[in-house]
C-alpha cells in the first residue's frame, strides 16, 4: 500500500545544516568509492526511500537500494560522470565507470542518488520502503544479529593494521588520486 502523498513530499530529514549555499540553500556532496565521479547538490533533497525490488537488488548488488530524489535540486557532476546502463524500458542506472559504485536511478520523472554515495549519508534517513513483495526474508532480522566493532575484534584489528585504503575520502578533493599513489 502506498503512503499518502503528503508524507512523501517532505524533504529528507536529518540535515545538520552546516553546508549552505550563498543563497541559503542546503549543499550536499558525494561520489563513488574511487573518486573518479563526484557530485554536488544545491537545494532540498526529496523523498528518501529503500526499494527491495529484484531490479534494485541487482543494480545495487545488495539487499535493497537506498535512494534519495534530487528531482527539485540542482545536481552538478564535479568530477567525471556516471556510465549508464538501461535496466528497463523506464529506467537507467548510473555507476562509476572505474570502480563500479552504484550512483543513480534515472527515470523520466527525475533522478535519485544512492544514499551511500553521499559524503554524509547518516543525514539522509529513508522514510518509506518500496517493493516489499521482493524483500529478502532475513533483512528484518539483521539488527538482531550479534554485532562487533571491527577495531576491537582481535583478528580484524590485526588485518586492519596492515590495510592501506585507496578509497576517496568523504569530502571534496582538488585532485584524486593523490600524487605518488596508483
Amino acid at each position: 500500500m502506498r503512503a499518502p502523498a503528503e508524507s512523501l513530499s517532505q524533504p529528507a530529514e536529518g540535515r545538520s545544516g552546516d553546508m549552505m549555499s550563498l543563497d541559503n540553500k542546503p549543499l550536499y556532496t558525494g561520489g563513488c568509492q574511487c573518486g573518479a565521479v563526484r557530485f554536488r547538490i544545491e537545494g532540498a533533497l526529496g523523498d528518501a526511500s529503500v526499494c527491495h525490488c529484484r531490479m534494485c537488488q541487482k543494480a545495487s548488488g545488495n539487499f535493497y537500494a537506498a535512494l534519495v530524489s534530487v528531482r527539485d535540486a540542482k545536481l552538478e557532476w564535479t568530477r567525471g560522470e556516471p556510465k549508464r546502463f538501461q535496466s528497463s524500458n523506464y529506467a537507467f542506472r548510473g555507476f562509476c565507470p572505474d570502480c563500479g559504485t552504484p550512483l543513480t536511478f534515472e527515470a523520466p520523472d527525475g533522478m535519485a542518488l544512492a544514499i551511500g554515495a553521499f559524503d554524509e549519508p547518516a543525514e539522509i534517513a529513508p522514510r518509506i520502503q518500496w517493493g516489499i513483495e521482493a524483500k529478502l526474508p532475513y533483512v528484518d532480522g539483521i539488527p538482531a544479529l550479534p554485532g562487533a566493532e571491527t577495531i576491537t575484534d582481535e583478528e580484524a584489528s590485526s588485518y586492519l593494521a596492515h590495510l592501506v585504503s585507496y578509497q576517496h575520502p568523504d569530502h571534496d578533493t582538488e585532485t584524486w588520486p593523490l600524487k605518488g599513489r596508483t
